[in-house]
């Protein structure tokens, strides 16, 4: 090592003794993100070796102000090409860069002694590589956005073995799972548990080959002994489900008769399934400091080694000093602003940010709760006690029921037992399927009806939504229910609506008015703000809100017409997304049904404190701060496996979605011109509203409408046309976020 380098390297050292104390809050995933912006003048320990030729990458070593260490290729004020970056809590990668990101191959190491060597991709350990623990776990194989999925092996520290699938961190698929004890099992898994068929095989012989529920024997199986006796029959932990018939051998020297199959469930308790070392901060989450370069002007950059900074497609303006938080600042903005608007030729005085990329996005006003709650002298409130009793109580009470002031009236539970089996495929509770619909608290009327003419009510608990239905439609739903059932079933993620319950109540007075309704998921239901949610069915006729930009909030329902994103999915979400929507568009075709939409739920993870969404590529500018959920709060939400079991597909999901823009000209225009502003959200989308028949109404609707406008943008269309319409529009505004 030559003497400069050397000094270069004591120099680090001591700088980082000095920061140790202030930097222990940095093995904490929160302590990392504040660093300070120096300049040139201030950076008396801070070393750039190297010369540059513009544009054109050069070797520099650098100490940052905070006693972060980089040393290694270097162009346009970012990592690039080869290098190594320490910092200050002993974390060091080293490997290939791009463009300031951790891309390609490379290594990095905790100061715990844990390690992982493979592949990069925009800062998260993405490819195949291998992870080492502290406690000397062992993983080889693929992963995506930190998390274990695709094939893998894992040897963990006590001596147990995983060899198989793996999905979002987790066992998932076929696999294989071998204790230290030597016991194992072959078979399928789920959400890191045994689930479905499988083997177990005992040390000493002994095997049980069937079915499995959260690790445990459920359903179908035979347990078999060496010498060839084996009991076949229906396992199941609750005494009253269990039955089967214990076949001795012809070997054997007595028969087993009073062989119990609850000692199986003992064994297995004690083969427990290892959890493996929790990771306390990922490579994503570990933040490059903020310099100014003196190859590159005097722009400060402040990123994530996933590229979280202000990097995109360049700009003329991107030159500017956008950051300074003075009175100018709005000024420059506006100019950056109407340039664009040049760039794009969108008129200046437009005030329509869907038109106008000068414009900047603002989070809608927020509801306090959506929905009036219906109290007493509420046009609805029998109706809602008729609801909620069910069962035909008396009003007096009983033994078993308290007494209630509803009026008499009749109640009919449709298909009761396969909706019973519907609510436990969901896994719903049902006391607490109960208490939500049943307790104490009213329930909520969202509008007044719609087209539709329904009424639709919403739980306190915001779990549930009840809608009140046609006659068409419940016969409509009956016809399917069988098909309905197999599907969701059949495909876990399905993304259309879950329905829970279907019911009739026939009010009092002399009209015997019937009053049908539905029970359904609340798709939307979250921890988070729901700040924007769009009804897409990718027709354009009437497909547009009547409230203007400023009218709308947080729980106005936008249209076709109205959308000003395309949806950016991970890989292996995207991938996923698009064959469960060809699935689920079979499945509604195939039930002759029509007029439905997807349903989507938007989450901006940043906001400034005047109420404009950031974008990703400003989001470190620190005259703004976050609003509703911060940065590591959110990484670690999704970076906990055991919290993963909340993010699914088209819930909770991360991902990004890009601003598109509109030419005012082109008034039906569906998809906008992409811009490559983008935003970081939650998303939450499904399915709703499957229960439309294309009948002898909706044939005359299309047969009417076809004579005045265009064919292909009405909604009411052949059911094969409607879900290829569909199908064509949805796979415009998502894609695979690259």
């Amino acid at each position: 090592m030559s003497k400069e380098h050397s000094g270069v390297l004591r120099a680090w050292e001591s700088t980082m003794r000095k920061t140790q104390a202030a930097k222990k809050r940095a093995n904490n995933i929160f302590g990392i993100t504040s660093m300070a912006n120096v300049t040139n003048n201030d950076l008396e320990d801070d070393t750039d070796k190297g010369v540059s030729i513009s544009g054109e990458a050069y070797f520099a070593e650098k100490i940052l102000p905070n006693g972060d260490y980089y040393t290694g290729q270097w162009y346009d004020n970012f990592p690039d090409g080869q290098g190594k970056y320490l910092w200050t809590d002993g974390c060091m990668y080293l490997g290939e860069w791009h463009k300031g990101k951790t891309t390609g191959k490379g290594r990095f190491s905790w100061p715990s002694g844990a390690s992982y060597e493979g592949e990069f991709k925009t800062g998260y350990m993405d490819g195949t590589g291998t992870y080492i623990g502290s406690n000397g776990d062992n993983y080889k194989g693929k992963w995506v956005m930190n998390m274990k999925h695709g094939h893998g092996i894992l040897n963990y520290s006590n001596g147990d073995c995983y060899d198989g699938e793996w999905r979002r961190g987790l066992q998932e698929g076929h696999g294989k799972y071998q204790w230290q004890n030597k016991n194992y099992y072959i078979g399928e898994w789920k959400n890191g548990v045994i689930f479905g068929k499988g083997i177990f095989v005992w040390s000493n012989g002994n095997t049980y080959d069937g079915y499995w529920e959260d690790g445990m024997p459920k359903g179908n199986g035979t347990y078999q002994w060496p010498d060839g006796s084996f009991y076949v029959g229906n396992w199941s932990k609750d005494p009253d489900e269990q039955n089967g018939t214990y076949y001795p051998s012809e070997s054997s020297l007595a028969a087993n008769l009073e062989w119990d199959p609850t000692t199986v469930y003992n064994e297995l308790a004690g083969c427990k399934i290892c959890v493996g070392e929790r990771v306390s901060i990922m490579p994503s989450q570990k933040r490059l400091a903020t310099w100014y370069s003196s190859k590159g002007g005097d722009k400060p950059r402040r990123m994530s080694v996933d590229g979280r900074v202000s990097v995109g497609v360049e700009r003329p303006l991107d030159k500017m000093s956008l950051w300074e938080n003075d009175g100018n600042s709005n000024g420059l903005r506006q100019v950056r602003r109407d340039l664009d608007c040049e760039l794009l030729g969108i008129p200046h005085n437009d005030a329509n940010p869907k038109f106008n990329l000068g414009l900047p996005l603002k989070a809608p006003k927020l509801e306090k709760r959506q929905g009036e709650t219906i109290s007493k002298g509420h046009r609805n409130y029998e109706l809602m006690l008729n609801l909620q009793l069910g069962i035909r109580f008396p009003r007096e009470g009983s033994k078993y029921t308290p007494p209630h002031q509803s009026y008499e009236f009749k109640w009919k539970d449709y298909c009761p037992v396969v909706f019973r089996t519907l609510r436990k495929l969901f896994k719903v509770d049902p006391a607490d399927y109960m208490i939500s619909i049943c307790g104490d608290n009213a329930l909520r009327e969202l509008s007044s009806p719609g087209k539709s003419g329904s009424f639709f009510y919403l739980t306190d608990d915001d779990r549930y939504m009840i809608k009140t239905m046609k006659k068409s439609e419940v016969k409509m739903f009956l016809r399917m229910l069988s098909a309905y059932y197999n599907h969701v079933r059949s495909f876990e993620n399905t993304l259309v609506i879950k329905y829970y319950g279907l019911h009739c109540v026939k009010l009092p007075g002399t009209t015997q008015k019937k009053v049908r309704f539905i029970i359904m998921g609340n798709l939307l239901r979250s921890d988070y703000t729901i700040h924007r949610r769009f009804d897409l069915k990718g027709s354009s006729l009437g497909r547009i809100t009547e409230k203007n930009e400023f009218e709308t909030d947080n729980t106005t329902i936008l249209k076709d017409l109205d959308l000003n994103f395309i949806f950016k999915l991970q890989k292996a979400w995207y991938q996923e997304f698009c064959w469960q929507i060809e699935k689920d568009c079979e499945f509604l075709v195939q039930e002759r049904t029509m007029d439905y939409s997807l349903l989507v739920g938007l989450h901006f993870r940043e906001i400034s404190t005047n109420g404009e969404l950031i974008p990703c590529q400003r989001r470190n500018s620190e005259n703004e701060s976050t609003d509703h959920i911060s940065r590591p709060n959110a990484d670690q939400l999704l970076l906990d496996p055991k919290r993963w079991a909340s993010v699914k597909l088209g819930s909770n999901m991360p991902a990004r979605v890009e601003r598109t823009i509109r030419k005012p000209e082109l008034e039906l225009q569906l998809v906008g011109e992409q811009t490559g502003e983008c935003y970081e959200v939650i998303m939450f989308f499904g399915i709703i509203d499957i229960l439309q028949d294309y009948d002898i109404t909706k044939k005359l609707e299309h047969a009417y409408k076809s004579i005045h406008y265009d064919p292909t943008s009405i909604s009411a269309v052949d059911p094969k046309q409607y879900s290829k319409r569909f199908r064509d529009f949805i796979f415009k505004v998502f894609a695979e976020d690259t």
